[in-house]
C-alpha cells in the first residue's frame, strides 16, 4: 500500500514434487518466484510488479537491469527468460520481516503431490475441445493407439533419449523440452497434438466459413498442431471449390509496354470518355508525340466515330495502326470496313482489361481532371483551353511538348511574350546608327547611264577623280562604272560625283592601274552595241605597272610592333581582324573580315575604341565577342585596310 503496509489479496502454495525436492536452495527459491508469477499471470502480465524475496542471491541473478549469467544452469536461464516477459522489480527482504510468506513455507501439506497442478489456460483449452466434433477423450484414445504418438507420450513421461530414435520422431524430438502431457493428450506449449484419425475433422472444423490460408493458420496455431499442419491447411483452401470460385485476382503479370513508333501519327489509341458533363467525348492519342485530339460526340455510333476520324485524318493524314477497346462502335462491321478500305490495321485490347489500352485510358483521366479544374467558359471553351495547354507542355515520357514532336515546331503562347525580341532590338540599333549617320549625309540619286566622276585609288596618282558612266546598280549604294578606256569598276555612292559636262577628249585622264576592283572577276559586264565591240578588262599582268612619281618618295618602314602578329594584308581571309577607317572618319578601327570579293572586303566593325592596334591577347577576346555585336557589315576597299592580327 502507499503507507508501506501489506494487504494480502490472494494466497497460493503447493508441495514440491520428488524431483523438485532435489533442487538446490537457489533453485527452490527461484521456483517459488516462477510458481507465483505463473499462478497470478492474468493479474500481473502487462502491469508493473514488485517481487519480494528473502534469498539475497536472487537479486543479482534475476535483477531486471542485468543480463542472464552465461554460466547459469539451463533451468535458471529458462526461468530468467520467463521473467523477462514481465515488468518486474525484485527487492530483498529479511526472512524475519517476511513472515507472511515464510510462515506458509513452514506449514507444508502432509500429502505428496503426484503431479503439478494444471494451468488454467490448459484447462480452458481442453474444455473447448470437448465441445468440438473431435473431443479430448477421442484424442486420448487416438494417441494411445497411434504408434508414433504413443512412443512420444512414453518419452515425455519417462525421459527422452539423447539421440533421436527414428525420423518419424524427429519433429517431436526437436521440441522435447516444450512437450507435455495432460490426461493422455500430448501438448506442445498450449496446443494439442492431433493424431492422424482426427486431422481431417479438425481441418473441416477450421475451414467453417471458408477463411483464407492466413486466417486458418492463425486460428489453428491457437489450438492444435501436428507435423506438416501448415501444408495441410494450404491444401484444404486450394482444393476448396467455393474458395477458388470466389477468390481475388492473381498478382499482376509483368508489364509489357507497347513498342515506340518510328515516326509521328503512326499508331493512335482511341477511346470514349463519358458520359462526362452530360456529353460524350472521342479521345485520340498519338503514341509517338502524345498529341491528343478530343471531339465532342452527340452519339457514340460507328457512323459518328468514323466521321470524327475522317475529320482528324484530314489534318494529320492516315495512321498505320489504331488501338481501341472492344466497344460496339469499334467492333462493328462498318468500322472494320472503313479501316480496311484505308489500309489501317485495327487491334483491340483484351476484354475488361483497360491497361492494355493504357495510353488512351491515361489521356481520359488527364482530360477529366483538367476539365474539372477549369471553371469558366462553355464546354468547348474549356476543351480548347485544356488541349492548348496540354499540347505545349513537355511530357515526362518524351521530355518534349507534343507539338514539337508532331509539328516539328513550338506553338506560340502568351508565355513567349516574356522573351526579348532580338530582331527588333537589332533593327532599333541599326535605325539609331542610321539616324546619327544621316545627320551629316546627303541623299543623292544616281541613275544608270548618267555621267559621273569616280574616286581614283591608284597609288601615286595625283588625279583623285576620273570620268565614267554608270552602267549598272549592283546594290542599294553600289554602282558599276564604265571608264572611257572601256574598263569597268565598282564604286560606293560615297566615292561617286555627278558629272555635268563631257570629258571625252580629256587628255589628263590617268589609268586606274592599281584599282582593286579590276581584279574582281564578277564585274566583267558585257556591254554590246551594234556599232562597237564589247570592252574587255585588261589582265592583271598588264595592270601592274606603276606610274613614275614626279617627286621622290620617303621610305616607309613597317612598325616593329606589327611583326609579331602581322600578316599579308594583300591576301586577307574570312575571319581575319584588320584596321580600317569607318566612313569619313580618319581614325582606325578594328574590324573582322566577313567576306572577300576580289579587292572588296565586307567588314564587321568590332571595336569603336581609340585608334591604334590591338595586342595579341585582346585580339583573342574580340574574336569571341564580335558575333554578339549587332553591327552591319560594310564594304571597304583592300587598299584602305591595315593588318592587326588573326
Amino acid at each position: 500500500m502507499d503507507d508501506g503496509s501489506d494487504k494480502p489479496i490472494a494466497y497460493t502454495s503447493r508441495t514440491l514434487t520428488s524431483a523438485e525436492k532435489n533442487y538446490s536452495v537457489l533453485e527452490k527459491e527461484s521456483l517459488a518466484i516462477i510458481f507465483g508469477i505463473k499462478k497470478f499471470h492474468q493479474y500481473l502480465y502487462g502491469h508493473p510488479v514488485t517481487i519480494i524475496t528473502d534469498h539475497k542471491p536472487l537479486i543479482g541473478l534475476f535483477r531486471e537491469d542485468k543480463p542472464i549469467p552465461t554460466m547459469a544452469a539451463s533451468r535458471i536461464q529458462r526461468w530468467a527468460l520467463t521473467l523477462a516477459a514481465y515488468e518486474y522489480t525484485i527487492v530483498y527482504k529479511e526472512g524475519s520481516l517476511n513472515g507472511n510468506a515464510d510462515g506458509l513455507s513452514r506449514l507444508p501439506l502432509k500429502t505428496n503431490i503426484e503431479k503439478t497442478p494444471t494451468p488454467g489456460d490448459t484447462i480452458l483449452l481442453i474444455e473447448h475441445l470437448a465441445t468440438t466434433p473431435v473431443d479430448a477423450k477421442q484424442i486420448q484414445k487416438w494417441t494411445r493407439k497411434d504408434t508414433i504418438l504413443s512412443m512420444v507420450l512414453r518419452y515425455i513421461l519417462n525421459g527422452w533419449p539423447s539421440k533421436c530414435p527414428n525420423e518419424e520422431i524427429r519433429p517431436y524430438h526437436s521440441r522435447k523440452n516444450e512437450l507435455s502431457s495432460q490426461d493422455g493428450c500430448i501438448l506442445w506449449g498450449g496446443r494439442v497434438i492431433i493424431p492422424q484419425p482426427g486431422r481431417e475433422a479438425m481441418l473441416n472444423e477450421l475451414h467453417q466459413g471458408h477463411p483464407g490460408i492466413t486466417r486458418m493458420k492463425s486460428l489453428a496455431r491457437s489450438y492444435i498442431w501436428w507435423p506438416g499442419m501448415d501444408n495441410d491447411l494450404e491444401l484444404t483452401v486450394v482444393n476448396c471449390y467455393s474458395c477458388q470460385e470466389n477468390r481475388k485476382l492473381p498478382a499482376e503479370a509483368p508489364l509489357h509496354p507497347w513498342e515506340y513508333p518510328s515516326h509521328p501519327w503512326s499508331r493512335i489509341h482511341i477511346d470514349f470518355a463519358g458520359p462526362f458533363m452530360n456529353k460524350s467525348f472521342l479521345i485520340m492519342v498519338d503514341a509517338y508525340s502524345k498529341w491528343i485530339d478530343i471531339h465532342v460526340m452527340n452519339s457514340t455510333t460507328s457512323e459518328a466515330t468514323i466521321a470524327k476520324l475522317q475529320q482528324t485524318f484530314a489534318t494529320h493524314g492516315l495512321c498505320d495502326l489504331i488501338i481501341s477497346d472492344n466497344g460496339a462502335a469499334f467492333t462493328s462491321k462498318e468500322f472494320a470496313d472503313y479501316v480496311k478500305s484505308n489500309g489501317i490495321e485495327h487491334r483491340t485490347s483484351a476484354p475488361w482489361h483497360p491497361a492494355s489500352n493504357g495510353c488512351a485510358e491515361r489521356a481520359v483521366q488527364s482530360f477529366k481532371e483538367g476539365m474539372k479544374k477549369i471553371k469558366e467558359g462553355t464546354i468547348q471553351e474549356k476543351l480548347n483551353r485544356f488541349l492548348f495547354n496540354y499540347r505545349i507542355t513537355p511530357q515526362t515520357t518524351t521530355g518534349l511538348a507534343p507539338s514539337e514532336l508532331l509539328m516539328k515546331r513550338k506553338l506560340k503562347s502568351r508565355l513567349d511574350l516574356v522573351f526579348p525580341n532580338i530582331e527588333k532590338r537589332v533593327q532599333e540599333r541599326q535605325q539609331k546608327q542610321k539616324h546619327y549617320h544621316d545627320k551629316k549625309s546627303v541623299n543623292r540619286q544616281i541613275n544608270v547611264g548618267q555621267g559621273v566622276f569616280a574616286r581614283n585609288f591608284a597609288i601615286g596618282s595625283k588625279i583623285k577623280w576620273i570620268p565614267g558612266e554608270v552602267i549598272k546598280q549592283s546594290g542599294p549604294l553600289s554602282f558599276h562604272i564604265k571608264l572611257q578606256d572601256g574598263r569597268v569598276i565598282r564604286r560606293h555612292i560615297d566615292h561617286i560625283r555627278v558629272r555635268n559636262f563631257d570629258c571625252t577628249n580629256n587628255e589628263n585622264e590617268e589609268k586606274c592601274d592599281n584599282d582593286s576592283d579590276l581584279f574582281e572577276p564578277e564585274i566583267t559586264i558585257p556591254i554590246s552595241t551594234p556599232e562597237t565591240e564589247q570592252p574587255q578588262i585588261e589582265k592583271t599582268s598588264n595592270m601592274t605597272e606603276q606610274m613614275e612619281p614626279r617627286y621622290p618618295k620617303r621610305i616607309r618602314k613597317e612598325p616593329s610592333h606589327l611583326k609579331d602578329f602581322g600578316y599579308d594584308v594583300s591576301n586577307p581571309k574570312t575571319g581575319d581582324l584588320v584596321a580600317a577607317p569607318f566612313e569619313n572618319d580618319t581614325s582606325w578601327y578594328r574590324a573582322k573580315v566577313m567576306g572577300v570579293e576580289g579587292a572588296t572586303l565586307d567588314l564587321l566593325y568590332v571595336d569603336y575604341g581609340d585608334s591604334g592596334y590591338l595586342p595579341s591577347n585582346k585580339v583573342q577576346r574580340l574574336r569571341s565577342e564580335f558575333e554578339a555585336l549587332p553591327f552591319q557589315a560594310i564594304e571597304c576597299n583592300l587598299a584602305h585596310v591595315k593588318p592587326v592580327g588573326k
